[in-house]
């Protein structure tokens, strides 16, 4: 058994591929073992989550996910008496026995000749609760008594440990069947570790995870998805380098104020100081106005480089640059979109850069021809560009965040960075990769503008990691810091200026 943390690369697997592994693995095994192994994994965890429990509860479904809790509370209960009976273990368990799944049927009756006591009603006054309900199964829709005991878990103000999912979480999805309020909650993934748990309402429906295998391996099935963990930002630069060694970042975006429109520069001075903290060796500037001033500078970076949009659409530097391009840029983002798709070889498309080419058939054309000429394209869309960019809306992006992400790469074949709780990264014909960290103090304007110019500098630099692998480090790292902040409880709230400059 395992705590999951951000530092290390770990498969994820679907419902249907954890299936297929469950029974890879039971063939093998004499008849219940998994669950056996299961139910004491779960025991333990419970034990050494709250040692000093006085009184558990375990909420037990009609399935399988059932006869995990049911074993669990026999070990809890067996421990119980070996010391005593200081803990006091009361299970809920409103199935029909004669319609129990022949392992879950093995667990009742091992639960019962144990004396473990039975209950009609939800325990108060209890220190942990286990939900051992629904588990993988799903019951989208849970009726009855099992719909009370759902929404009992759901509303618990003791720690929950979950069996394998938080009850009525899609495993592939994310998906809740409500939202939960603010609660201790951990889960105990068994055989394999879910997307579902890392994208969507998943973290927040399931804790802290942990992961048990229960000795059965993957059976040599190609992961649904990857959690792209890595170690620490870190490391320093060989002595003999100089600023070209590191790239050239250029931001197009940040519409200038006019009388008829609105002024952004905001949104790309950020994503030029995310690049410039985020290592690139130069960092250009090229606000989107009508008068072609060279005069802007950044007092905070004066590192930055300012340059007319038209010089820099007329140089060599799109063609040799990491291209960072719709930051702020408003409408007049449009003008310059089919230059840059058209003659620039990496290209990060953010913000206005999106909902333009969601507007446009064809800027979509182009965007979708840059891969046969072999230049690299990025898109981060937040979940409503998104939904533009797919033709549909928010709540269908949501209900399948793992999907849309791969339809977006596949469409417009193009890497796709879809931001939120669990960013997905995904590459045409690639395995995608959720990353794993990150929190709500990203939730404030500004941060996707320095996600951008980060995921800029990370594909100037040199280097022979794959683009997706550039691109998903720059969105741990984002993440990252943002735990920090939050781990190390500063006083001062965290801005996307904060953010930039901590790169």
């Amino acid at each position: 058994m395992q705590r999951i943390g951000d530092s290390i690369p770990r498969p994820l697997f679907g419902a249907a591929a954890t299936r297929a592994i469950e029974q890879t693995a039971a063939a093998a095994l004499p008849a219940h073992t998994l669950m056996e192994r299961a139910g004491l994994a779960v025991a333990r965890l419970a034990k050494a989550l709250t040692p000093h429990a006085r009184r558990i509860w375990v909420a037990c479904g009609p399935g399988n996910n059932g006869g995990d809790g049911l074993l669990a509370a026999t070990h809890l209960h067996q421990w119980s008496l070996s010391r005593g009976g200081g803990l006091q273990v009361l299970v809920t368990h409103d199935a029909d026995p004669d319609r129990l799944p022949a392992d879950a049927a093995h667990a009742l009756a091992r639960a019962r000749a144990a004396g473990v006591r039975f209950v009609t009603s939800v325990p108060a006054d209890v220190d942990l609760v286990i939900d051992a309900l629904l588990g993988i199964s799903g019951r989208p829709a849970p009726q009855g008594t099992l719909a009370q005991r759902l929404q009992a878990v759901q509303q618990a103000q003791a720690p929950v440990l979950c069996v394998d999912l938080p009850s009525g979480l899609d495993a592939d999805t994310g998906t809740p069947a409500a939202p939960l309020p603010p609660s201790a909650r951990f889960t105990l993934s068994l055989l394999t570790l879910k997307p579902g748990l890392f994208t969507a309402g998943g973290r927040d429906a399931a804790g802290q995870v942990w992961l048990d295998e229960l000795g059965a391996g993957s059976a040599d099935l190609a992961p649904t998805a990857w959690l792209h963990g890595q170690a620490a930002p870190g490391g320093s630069r060989p002595h003999a380098s100089h600023k070209g060694s590191f790239g050239d970042v250029v931001v197009v975006g940040g519409q200038q104020r006019s009388p008829t429109t609105p002024g952004m520069t905001g949104a790309a001075i950020l994503a030029g100081r995310a690049a410039l903290h985020g290592g690139a060796g130069r960092v250009y500037v090229a606000l989107l106005g009508d008068d072609g001033s060279d005069a802007a500078w950044d007092p905070v970076c004066p590192e930055l480089m300012f340059r007319p949009v038209a010089s820099v659409l007329d140089s060599g530097l799109p063609a040799s640059a990491t291209v960072v391009c719709g930051c702020g840029g408003g409408e007049r983002v449009g003008r310059v979109l089919p230059r840059l798709l058209g003659g620039t070889a990496t290209l990060v498309l953010d913000a206005d850069a999106l909902n333009a080419v969601a507007r446009d058939a064809g800027l979509q054309t182009q965007l979708a021809h840059r891969a046969a000429r072999g230049w690299t394209t990025v898109l981060t869309p937040h979940p409503l560009e998104a939904a533009r960019l797919l033709d549909t809306d928010t709540a269908a992006v949501m209900a399948d965040r793992l999907g849309c992400a791969l339809a977006l790469s596949r469409r417009y074949r193009a890497l796709c960075v879809l931001k939120g709780s669990g960013t997905v990264v995904c590459a045409p014909d690639e395995v995608p990769r959720i990353n794993p960290t990150g929190n709500g103090a990203l939730a404030t304007a500004g941060t996707g503008d320095v996600l951008a110019g980060w995921i800029g500098a990370a594909l100037a630099a040199p280097g022979t990691d794959s683009t997706l692998a550039r691109v998903a480090g720059a969105v741990h790292r984002h993440g990252w810091l943002a735990d920090q902040w939050d781990r190390q409880a500063m006083t001062t709230r965290l801005t996307a200026g904060r953010l930039a400059l901590a790169g």
